[in-house]
Parts: structure tokens; sequence; C-alpha cells
């Protein structure tokens, strides 16, 4: 398989190494420095980039016909409009807010623990979200995706990360050196506290997924999300 990396980043140097460990090629790096040439070779692209360039990188690859893995956060605003580029090209797209393994198991578990939890009043849901001082996006893909599965299921109808309403699902961000990302959903009443967290020891997870993604999306027409990767749907 041969992957465009769009953004090479410490991201991209991890999925690089872990591409090549798994027999790929890598025949575009593409940084602020450099060009989309090369991109025409690739068989899929990977985009783990900035929120502002991250619209740039997915339309150019699906409209060369490339399928199209983005692990890049703080940009959708605008995915319906990557989703219908998608379609009209009858191209592929995946997009992860979060690539890990566990970071999906996870998911499923705030999923239901949110259906469970609905009616019972006098628990309080909140959230913590930690990462390293270098993200640019606050709160976290990863943070949005949980907060968001809550709200479908309990009478919360948004999130904040500073003042928030009583039908508001706080989010309490935190940017600390070196953090690869923590994540904790908090149900808190007067008598205990019910937690679930998913910590990240490093990159190793995201990049990882990233590249099964990748294997799993050649030859794949549609928009997909890591729960098609995993076989996790209902």
């Amino acid at each position: 398989m041969k992957i465009a990396l769009l953004g090479y980043g410490k991201m991209g140097k991890v999925i690089e190494r872990i591409a090549l460990e798994r027999g790929h090629e890598v025949v575009l790096k593409k940084d602020e420095f450099n060009t989309f040439d090369g991109i025409e070779n690739a068989d899929v692209a990977i985009d783990f980039s900035a929120p502002s360039i991250a619209v740039e990188n997915i339309s150019t690859a699906i409209n060369q016909g490339i399928p199209v893995i983005s692990g890049t956060t703080g940009w959708l605003e605008n995915y319906h409009k990557i989703e219908r580029l998608c379609n009209e090209k009858n191209a592929a797209f995946l997009y992860g807010s979060n690539f890990s393994l566990g970071v999906n198991l996870f998911f499923e578990l705030n999923d239901y623990l949110a259906k469970m939890m609905a009616k019972f009043k006098d628990y309080k849901v909140s959230m913590e979200e930690i990462h390293h001082t270098q993200k640019l996006d606050k709160p976290s893909g990863t943070a949005i995706s949980l907060a968001n599965a809550i709200i479908n299921h309990t009478e919360k109808n948004n999130w904040a990360i500073e003042n928030p309403k009583e039908d508001d699902v706080f989010i309490d961000v935190k940017r600390i050196d070196d953090v690869p990302g923590t994540h904790s959903v908090f149900y808190n009443s007067e008598v205990d506290l019910i937690e679930i967290k998913h910590i990240a020891h490093n990159r190793e997870g995201f990049a990882l997924g990233a590249v099964i993604a990748a294997e799993w999306i050649i030859g794949k027409k549609g928009v997909f999300s890591m729960k098609d990767v995993l076989d996790l749907h209902k």
C-alpha cells in the first residue's frame, strides 16, 4: 500500500514508522514546506495536519480519487461539505476523532453508560480532558465525541468549556506538557461518584489505528467511521 501523509508532525512521523513496519510505502510527506506533488501515486491518504488546512488536504485527495483517513480535529464545521464531495466523487472517506482501539471501546462504554444514567436525575454529568500543550483545538475531538454521545441520550443540549448552563455538559480542559491524552466522564451525586477514564500512554495506539483504517478502506466507497473498521455497529 502506498501512503500519502498529509501532515508530517509528531503523529505523521509515528504513522510513517508503523506503516513501514507493516510493509507499506510512503510516497508523500506533505508539510507546510512542500506541495501535493506525488499524491497521484498514493493508494490512500492519511491526514493528521492542522484545522486550518485539513479541508484542503482532504479535498485534494478526494478530487484525485484517493481514499482519505483523517484524524485532524477542529475543522468539523466543514464535515458535511467533505461528506458531499466524497459522495459526488464516488470516493471513500473516514474521519475519526481518535483512532485508538481503546478509545473506540471507551466510546462504546460511554454511550452505554449515558443511556443507563439518563433516568437517574440525581447524578450530574461532567467531563475532563487533558492533552499536551501543543494541541491546537480545545476541547479535543475525542472529548466532543464523548459529549455528543451524552447529549444524545440525556436532557443535555450542548457542551461548554466555560460558564456552563444547566443543560450543558461541562468539559474541564487542561493543557499539560507531554500528556498524549486523558479523557474522563463523571456522574456525581451527593452520595457517590461514578467515573470512567481513558489514559493514552503514547501516540502509538492512535497511529496504529490510523494505519489499520487505511488498510481497511482500500477498495471501498462511501463515508465511514472507526465503528465500521472495528465492526462495532450494534
